[in-house]
């Protein structure tokens, strides 16, 4: 059976830099040369079209030499099947899972990815790689048929994480929240993504890449990920 291909980024950008400024590099090199067809999924967003959002991306990404096509209710089960590469970006995870159910279309993208297809995602995109949507920041400002997600990892992914209380703040921490998750759930581990750091799969490996230290939250407490193989995850 091909290995799975999976780069799933915290964020589209890293601290003051432009729109997938840094990603686009870490892109290319998981792409290489050879010009392929990626169908853009736009679901996440509340606010753009679906064109609107991948112009968007495009412009992030026009060193690349590969093509990208704007999925829509409309064309969502064609593009992405006949797709060499599927991109899902970041906004509203809960829409996103909403559409992508009102679609039909999230078991024909977890059998592309297990059959070898290449999966490139952030935020939200990187949200549903995971067996559920539950460690999620995002409002939930739709309701999805299931919380159920792709479960290209067998653990959850928690981006954009850190760890800050205000002074005089009084609501729960990102910690303490993915502990609450933790504690219901204590069969899954949750991979905090800060931003500026991406998960990369291939040839069976999986490897935190980027600028600082992830975190894994487990029953047995929240531990440091270093930047390097944490191919132990995927057991």
């Amino acid at each position: 059976m091909p290995a799975k291909r999976i780069l799933a980024f915290s964020s589209s950008r890293v601290g003051t830099g432009g729109y997938l400024q840094e990603a686009a590099p870490v892109i290319a090199a998981f792409l290489g040369d050879a010009p392929l067809n990626i169908a853009f999924v736009p679901f996440a967003s509340a606010d753009l079209s679906a064109e609107a959002y991948a112009d968007k991306v495009k412009e992030g990404l026009q060193a690349s030499p590969h093509t990208i096509h704007a999925v829509t209710p409309e064309n969502a089960k064609e593009l992405l099947f006949s797709a060499d590469v599927i991109m899902v970006g970041g906004g509203n995870t809960f829409k996103l899972l909403h559409d992508l159910y009102a679609c039909d279309v999230l078991s024909l993208i977890r059998e592309k990815v297990k059959a070898g297809t290449p999966y490139i995602g952030w935020s939200a995109g990187s949200n549903i790689l995971g067996p559920g949507i539950g460690t999620t920041n995002d409002m939930p400002i739709m309701e999805p048929k299931s919380f159920k997600a792709l479960g290209s990892f067998p653990f959850q992914i928690n981006p954009h994480y850190y760890n800050i209380k205000p002074e005089g703040f009084n609501g729960e921490t990102r910690d303490q929240r993915l502990e609450e998750f933790i504690a219901v759930n204590p069969e899954l581990k949750i991979v905090a993504l800060p931003e500026g750091t991406a998960l990369i799969m291939k040839n069976g490996e999986l490897r935190l890449n980027g600028i600082t230290n992830g975190f894994i939250f487990s029953k047995e407490g929240k531990d440091v990920l270093p930047l390097s193989d944490i191919s132990f995850l995927l057991k």
